[in-house]
C-alpha cells in the first residue's frame, strides 16, 4: 500500500511542478514585468471580491483559451503534422521532469522508494534526450504552418539547438565526471557536506565554469529571452505559433512554462543541492527531527505575519470600492487558518514522537519543501531576466556557442579531468 501511495505522491508532485503551475507561471510573470517596468500588472479580473492579487486573470486567459475556437487555416496541406507539433513540444518539455528527485530515498518499513515520478537510472540522459527531442515540435509547427513568418522559426529553432546542445552536454560532462554517476539522487547527495566547514559542497561552488555554461544554454533550450529567436514578435510576429490558435497554442505556451520548470528543477539539482539544506544532509535531518519541526513552528507563524501585513499595506481601499479590503480580510483568515493547523498538527508531532516511519516520511517532506523553496528562486531568474536582458541577434547565438560556450566546456572538461585524475 504504502508503495502505491508514494508513486500516487512522486506522480502528483511531477505533474504539478511541470504543468499545474503554469496559471501561477504565468501571473508570477506578469507581476514580476509590472514591477520591473513599474506598473500594476493584472490587477482587475475577479471572482466577486476575490483577486488573488490578479491570479484570476490568469485562470481566466486559461479558461478563453479553452473555449476559444480551434482554428486550422485553409492553405495547411501537412494538417497531421500541424496537430501534433504543439503535443510534441507540450510531452517533451512535461516528461522532462519525471526524473526530478524531490528528495532522498524514503525508507518505510525496511523498504526504500526513489523518491522520483518515473525511476530509472538514466537521470541526466533522460532530461537530454527529451530536452532534444521538443525542438522537432517546433520545427514541424513551423514548417506545416506553410507561413514565412512560421519558417523562419523552425530555422531559428534548428540553429538554435546545434549552438547550444552541444554546449549544455559538454558541460554536463563535467558534472558527471566530479561525482562519477549520471543518477540524479546520487549528484544531489553527492552535494552534501561543506567545503573548509563553511561553503555548502553545491556544484555551483565545484564547477560555477560548467553552471554559468549549463544556465545560458538553459535559457537558449526553454526559448525564452534572451533566446526567444524562434518566435521573436518584433521580427516574424511569431515565428512557429504564428497560424495556431485556442488550445494549439495553448500546449505551446504550456510547453514553454514545463520547459523552463524542468531546467529550474534540473539547475537546483545538479547545482544547488537539490533538496538538500544547506549544512544539513538526511542523516542530521532525521537525527535532529524535533529541532527542525520546532524551528518550522516559530518561523511559520512570522512568515504567515510578514506576508498578511504586506497584502493589508497593499490592498488598500480605492475610492469607495471596499471590495480589496474584504478579499485582503478573507485571505489573512485563510492563511492563518492554515498555519493553525499545520503548527496544531507539527506540535501533535513533537508530543507524540513520530517514530521510525514516521521521521524518515517527515524528514521526505522537510527535503521536498528545501527543494521547493530553491525551485521557485531560480523560476524567479528566469522571469527576472527575461524582463531584463534584451534578444540578442540570430548571428550572436551562433557566435556564442561556438566561438564561447563550448571551447570553454572543453577547457573545463579537461581541468575537471585532470585534477580527478591527479586527486586519485
Amino acid at each position: 500500500m504504502s508503495t502505491t501511495i508514494i508513486i500516487i505522491v512522486n506522480i502528483a508532485l511531477s505533474v504539478v511542478l511541470a504543468v499545474g503551475l503554469t496559471p501561477l507561471w504565468v501571473w508570477w510573470e506578469r507581476r514580476i514585468a509590472g514591477f520591473i517596468q513599474d506598473r500594476s500588472g493584472p490587477n482587475r479580473c475577479s471572482i466577486g471580491v476575490i483577486r488573488l492579487g490578479g491570479l484570476v486573470q490568469a485562470v481566466a486567459d486559461m479558461l478563453k483559451l479553452i473555449f476559444k475556437e480551434d482554428f486550422t487555416p485553409s492553405h495547411i496541406k501537412h494538417k497531421f503534422f500541424f496537430t501534433i507539433a504543439p503535443a510534441i513540444v507540450f510531452l517533451c518539455s512535461f516528461l522532462t521532469f519525471a526524473v526530478i528527485p524531490y528528495a532522498d530515498v524514503l525508507v518505510i518499513d525496511g523498504k526504500a522508494h526513489t523518491m522520483q515520478a518515473i525511476p530509472n537510472h538514466l537521470g541526466i540522459m533522460w532530461f537530454l534526450a527529451f530536452a532534444g527531442l521538443s525542438v522537432y515540435g517546433i520545427i514541424l509547427g513551423g514548417y506545416s504552418s506553410q507561413s514565412k513568418y512560421g519558417l523562419l522559426g523552425s530555422i531559428r529553432a534548428s540553429a538554435q539547438v546545434i549552438s547550444y546542445e552541444a554546449a549544455m552536454g559538454l558541460s554536463i560532462i563535467s558534472m558527471i565526471i566530479s561525482y562519477g554517476s549520471i543518477h540524479l539522487t546520487d549528484i544531489v547527495n553527492a552535494q552534501t557536506g561543506t567545503y573548509l566547514g563553511v561553503i555548502p559542497m553545491w556544484g555551483i561552488f565545484i564547477q560555477p565554469l560548467a553552471a554559468i555554461i549549463f544556465i545560458v544554454c538553459s535559457f537558449a533550450e526553454t526559448n525564452r529571452a534572451p533566446f526567444d529567436l524562434a518566435e521573436g514578435e518584433s521580427e516574424i510576429v511569431a515565428g512557429y505559433h504564428t497560424e495556431y490558435s485556442a488550445m494549439k497554442f495553448g500546449l505551446f505556451q504550456v510547453g514553454e512554462y514545463a520547459a523552463m520548470s524542468a531546467s529550474s528543477a534540473l539547475i537546483v539539482t545538479l547545482f544547488f543541492g537539490g533538496y538538500q539544506i544547506p549544512w544539513m544532509d538526511t542523516a542530521s535531518i532525521q537525527s535532529n527531527i524535533n529541532y527542525v519541526i520546532l524551528a518550522i513552528i516559530i518561523l511559520l507563524p512570522i512568515k504567515i505575519f510578514i506576508f498578511t501585513k504586506w497584502m493589508k499595506k497593499n490592498n488598500k481601499r480605492v475610492g469607495n470600492d471596499t471590495s480589496r479590503e474584504k478579499e485582503t480580510k478573507i485571505l489573512t483568515i485563510a492563511f492563518w487558518t492554515i498555519c493553525i493547523a499545520i503548527v496544531g498538527l507539527l506540535v501533535s508531532f513533537l508530543v507524540t514522537g513520530l517514530g521510525t516511519n514516521g521521521v524518515n516520511i517527515a524528514t521526505a517532506v522537510i527535503q521536498i519543501g528545501a527543494f521547493m523553496v530553491k525551485f521557485f528562486m531560480m523560476a524567479f531568474v528566469y522571469m527576472w531576466v527575461r524582463w531584463t536582458v534584451l534578444r540578442i541577434r540570430y548571428d550572436q547565438l551562433q557566435m556564442l556557442g561556438w566561438k564561447v560556450l563550448i571551447p570553454l566546456a572543453l577547457l573545463n572538461i579537461v581541468i575537471t579531468a585532470t585534477i580527478v585524475v591527479l586527486g586519485s
